[in-house]
């Protein structure tokens, strides 16, 4: 009996509080990690509960239990969803072999989500025609971002704080044969807290007309097939002018990309447009004619035409 009693003892006490209490923090997602209780032949599971600000405070230093983290047999606990505050928290692991359990190990210290560490984003910039464009990392709500782009060889930049990643974004229209150059930042507002800025990106708009600058999105899609800026010639001057309204008004306040598809589509429609106001002019000059010479006595006829 009573050498039963020691071994049970012997068994208790090899059962050891896990050690090395670490947390692993980037981008506000928090990871509380250990290091492996092991006992030969058994399964160890583990249990982590967290105290905040007001639990040491208000509620008699009371410890709260993570769900998503309670009799697991991973050494690693996601707290990111717990730690919901800028304040410092303190965490504590447990590890339990059936009934038996070992002692608590908690953490050196305490931990602030202020000192999660912040990359900046993945960015990819594009010259779509004349158009200055950016693709930026999504990397969730509580994150926004710094781009900053200049002309390459002069001093002054333009910023732009982004709070939604939505689509790709227009920064500017981009003179020809110059070179832009962007980089960008993460900003967390909740921690007031900037990244390092990325490694800088540089684009060069290509061509150099007059022509290309008021057709940014215009180009040969095959050979022998001309582009829309060959078009605008075929265009009659009144037809022309709307033309030349609605390019310098999307060239100066540029929502999104205009296709090529649509650019096309619109010349199309122009040039159908002044087709059909020819025709008309041509025969209302007709129908003078003849009333001309039939002494005013001809009917006059009025055809609708689709526009």
């Amino acid at each position: 009996m009573l050498s039963l009693s020691v071994s049970s003892a012997n068994e208790d006490a090899l059962l050891s509080a896990p050690q090395n209490i670490s947390i692993i923090s980037t981008n506000m997602k928090h990871f509380l990690t250990w290091s492996p209780v092991t006992i030969q032949g058994e399964t160890v599971r583990y249990s982590v509960e967290f105290q905040g600000e007001y639990e040491r405070e208000y509620a008699n230093e009371s410890w709260i239990p993570i769900c998503e983290c309670s009799l697991i047999t991973a050494t690693v606990c996601n707290i990111t969803e717990d730690i919901s505050a800028t304040v410092s928290y303190n965490l504590r692991v447990r590890a339990d072999i059936g009934t038996r359990r070992s002692e608590w190990g908690t953490l050196k210290g305490f931990f602030n989500r202020i000192t999660t560490y912040l990359t900046p984003p993945l960015m990819k910039i594009i010259a779509d025609g004349y158009h200055l464009l950016v693709e930026l990392e999504d990397m969730g709500p509580a994150f926004q971002f710094c781009v900053l782009y200049w002309k390459k060889g002069q001093e002054k930049h333009v910023t732009k704080m982004v709070k939604e990643i939505s689509s790709t974004l227009h920064l500017d229209t981009m003179e020809a044969g110059t070179d832009y150059c962007v980089k960008a930042q993460t900003y967390v507002e909740a921690i007031n807290r900037s990244s390092n800025f990325s490694q800088m990106q540089c684009v060069r708009a290509q061509g150099n007309s007059q022509l290309s600058f008021l057709f940014p999105q215009c180009r040969h899609t095959q050979a022998g097939h001309p582009s829309s800026s060959a078009l605008f010639f075929l265009l009659p001057p009144n037809v022309s002018c709307l033309v030349c309204n609605k390019i310098f008004q999307y060239s100066c306040c540029p929502i999104v990309v205009l296709p090529d598809t649509l650019v096309i589509f619109l010349i199309c429609l122009l040039l159908l447009g002044g087709w059909v106001l020819s025709t008309r002019s041509l025969g209302s000059c007709g129908r003078q004619d003849r009333r001309n010479s039939s002494g005013g006595q001809v009917e006059e006829r009025q055809t609708s035409l689709p526009v």
